[in-house]
């Protein structure tokens, strides 16, 4: 099916096993350390590699032929892990921030060496990951969930590193709790973006910047359509747009005409509106119904 957008597999199993390493690290070194903004980071890069994971199966499926029982395959597999992606994170920052007001009430001791020493590490190995993924990041929304995951743990290392210093050098205990309600919150916003885009693909509402009654308007000037109704518009996947509709036509046309007219709908939703997957019934007069007269 055109329009389906895959990305190298080895590049993902690399993510994966480089973050998976990151991971066991700064849990280790936050249980040690006593650093919640460490662990909080480990945390975040434990939810990444689970993003990668999801990312590679999801991609493994969409790659399965359809089916009898399954007549659009599996495509919707990679929305389906971007989704979940985005409900983990937001979850994870919320967890993070409770924690993190804790921490600020009741403050404890940091070793600050291990903070900055391992933020360090999770710095290297998540900007490694980011440009790994970073000419992937476009080609579907499962990857672009899987790439904001490692940017934003990228982000996080950078602020553990600074909050470790600035523990080092003035002993801010504080800045720990800060450093992790500042990472929580950044996590939040940017995941929200990502959520509303899964749910709507899931819910197959009209994508955003579609334009129900210019699509109908443009319909419109095609010669022979007298109205149009019942309009669907729906993405399968991020980059595949489904349309269909019922065409009440002026006159009663062979079939051999509604095929022509036909490629006219498809030339023109494909130039106008990205729209290359098309679905058309045709009608005259008292033809056009809404759904199916069974009785």
């Amino acid at each position: 099916m055109s329009g389906v957008h895959q990305v190298s597999m080895p590049k993902l199993v690399f993510t994966i096993f480089l973050n998976l390493l990151i991971t066991i690290a700064q849990i280790a070194g936050g249980i040690i350390s006593g650093s919640l903004a460490l662990i909080s980071d480990a945390i975040h890069n434990l939810s990444d590699t689970v993003s990668v994971v999801l990312a590679w199966f999801a991609q493994v499926l969409s790659r399965k032929p359809s089916t009898p029982k399954s007549t659009f395959g599996y495509k919707r597999a990679e929305i389906l892990a971007a989704f979940i992606n985005a409900i983990a994170l937001i979850a994870i920052s919320v967890y993070l921030i409770f924690e993190a007001v804790e921490r600020l009430i009741t403050p404890q001791p940091v070793d600050a060496k291990w903070m900055f020493w391992l933020g360090l590490l999770g710095l290297i190995a998540n900007g490694l990951s980011v440009l790994v993924l970073e000419r992937e990041k476009n080609k579907n929304i499962n990857i672009r969930a899987a790439y904001l995951h490692l940017l934003g743990d990228a982000m996080t290392s950078l602020a553990v590193i600074v909050g470790a210093a600035l523990i080092w050098m003035y002993n801010m205990v504080w800045v720990d709790a800060v450093v992790t309600v500042v990472i929580g919150i950044y996590l939040l916003v940017h995941t929200a973006k990502l959520l509303k885009e899964s749910v709507t693909i899931l819910m197959q509402m009209t994508p955003a910047d579609l334009n129900i009654a210019e699509i109908e308007n443009k319909l419109l000037t095609i010669e022979d359509i007298e109205s149009v109704h019942h309009m669907h518009v729906w993405n399968l996947t991020d980059k595949i747009l489904h349309f269909e509709c019922q065409i009440s036509l002026k006159t009663d046309l062979p079939v051999s005409a509604t095929t022509a007219i036909t490629r006219k709908i498809e030339q023109l939703l494909h130039n106008e509106f990205d729209i290359d997957h098309v679905t058309i019934k045709f009608g005259f007069g008292e033809s056009v119904k809404n759904g199916c007269d069974c009785n």
